[in-house]
């Protein structure tokens, strides 16, 4: 009953439209105050140690690192580097939005940023090349699902604090399952353009001096994607070293390559950068302190047993944890849900022998799925915004999307070496 009510009054906070960390705060002040005798000073303690791990300066330089991008050229580029992958293919420029999405992911580490940058550059173009504005909206949001699953996605390095593993592992496990999801994505965009009778971009494949131009012009943002990962693989520099590293050489990249951004940008972006981290860290100080009520409230066990109860056999328990996963997706915030569900599930993780890596991997990608589902899916609702789509239209647009993300997932749960093959060692 104690936790029930705390609950029931998180819920309706929420319900009420109240900022996500408030009704969190709330509903854990509930519990002190009326349910258990734990002073207060206790509860303040369990909002604030979060805060104190030096693994999180890793979050705001890779949200300065997204919010710098938009005033490099950087995006630009990347878009003709993507065009020359798949610009002949029918459907070439939807393609090519997921194209850009999957090579931006491995910078912009927010797939609200992405998605936001993407829809704002490639829906008016795209319906200027005769695509529905509703399929348009939806390629770019699916396409920004990449982004938290290749490095350096923020919910990684949140993932990794939580369940006590190598943000270096969970940054090399996301990459084969985010490009293979990619693939997938790419496959059902394709066989979308062509029942739609949607054209190329293209009517010839590029000529070498194209080639060599287009990726001349990009090389410096392929060389930042491969200096950041090589260097967290090679134990060159940590991830947070790795953010720092990057947003300097964005700058760099910005003033001194390109020389599109100006001193104006990076006040911005700090400004930006400062608010979102805040709202990040507010999230994360709620949350860490309703897990711990659970943990006191021993949910963990009881949740544990109940999946038991129903089956100890691993492959159907991961099944029931993607259908608790997709549901409670479509309805919360994916950071606070991570950060409530993993000390609760990840005892019963290690009793049935899954790797938390592999765990993590299917969390994320469960909880990204969620971003594009109605009601409240963060992405599709920002998406849908800008385009000026509706939910129900974006949702009919998105049926093919959907089957591909499903198929995916599947694959991610069932073939952990999908996930661990080059995590392995890391």
């Amino acid at each position: 009953m104690t936790l029930t009510t705390v609950i029931l009054v998180m819920l309706a906070l929420i319900a009420l439209n109240m900022r996500l960390y408030i009704a969190i705060l709330v509903a854990v002040l509930v519990y002190f105050l009326f349910f258990n005798q734990v002073p207060i000073t206790i509860a303040i303690q369990r909002l604030i140690s979060p805060t104190q791990n030096v693994s999180l300066l890793a979050i705001p330089f890779f949200i300065l690192l997204g919010t710098l991008m938009g005033h490099t050229g950087i995006a630009r580029r990347m878009l003709s580097v993507a065009d020359l992958l798949v610009g002949r293919f029918r459907g070439g420029m939807a393609m090519a939005n997921v194209m850009l999405s999957t090579l931006m992911g491995g910078l912009s580490a927010s797939n609200l940023a992405d998605a936001a940058m993407t829809a704002r550059m490639m829906v008016p173009e795209m319906e200027k090349q005769g695509y529905d504005r509703g399929f348009a909206a939806a390629v770019t949001a699916f396409g920004s699902l990449i982004t938290p699953i290749i490095p350096p996605g923020i919910a990684l390095i949140i993932y990794a604090l939580l369940a006590n593993v190598s943000v270096g592992r969970m940054f090399m496990a996301g990459i084969l399952p985010g490009l293979m999801l990619a693939v997938l994505l790419l496959i059902a965009t394709y066989w979308i353009s062509v029942r739609r009778g949607y054209k190329p971009t293209r009517t010839s494949w590029p000529k070498s001096a194209e080639v060599g131009a287009t990726l001349f012009s990009a090389w410096p943002a392929v060389l930042l994607v491969f200096a950041v990962i090589g260097g967290i693989r090679a134990n060159i520099f940590t991830p947070t070293e790795a953010g720092a590293f990057a947003v300097a050489f964005v700058i760099f990249i910005g003033f001194i390559v390109y020389r599109e951004m100006r001193l104006s940008h990076v006040g911005n972006a700090l400004v930006e950068t400062a608010k979102s981290t805040a709202s990040v860290m507010l999230i994360i100080m709620a949350s860490s302190a309703l897990a711990w009520v659970f943990s006191l409230e021993q949910v963990g066990q009881s949740l544990a047993a109940s999946i038991v109860a129903i089956s100890d056999n691993k492959y159907l328990f991961l099944l029931l944890l993607n259908v608790l996963f997709l549901g409670l997706g479509c309805l919360l915030e994916g950071t606070a849900l991570m950060i409530v569900l993993v000390p609760l599930l990840m005892p019963t993780v290690l009793a049935m022998g899954i790797d938390p890596v592999h765990f993590g991997i299917i969390l994320i990608v469960n909880l990204s799925v969620g971003t594009l589902t109605p009601p409240i899916g963060t992405v599709m609702l920002v998406v849908c915004n800008i385009t000026k789509v509706n939910v129900a239209e974006f949702t009919r647009q998105s049926l093919g999307l959907y089957a591909a993300l499903v198929i995916g997932l599947l694959l991610i749960t069932y073939v952990p070496e999908i996930s661990l093959l080059l995590s392995s060692g890391s």
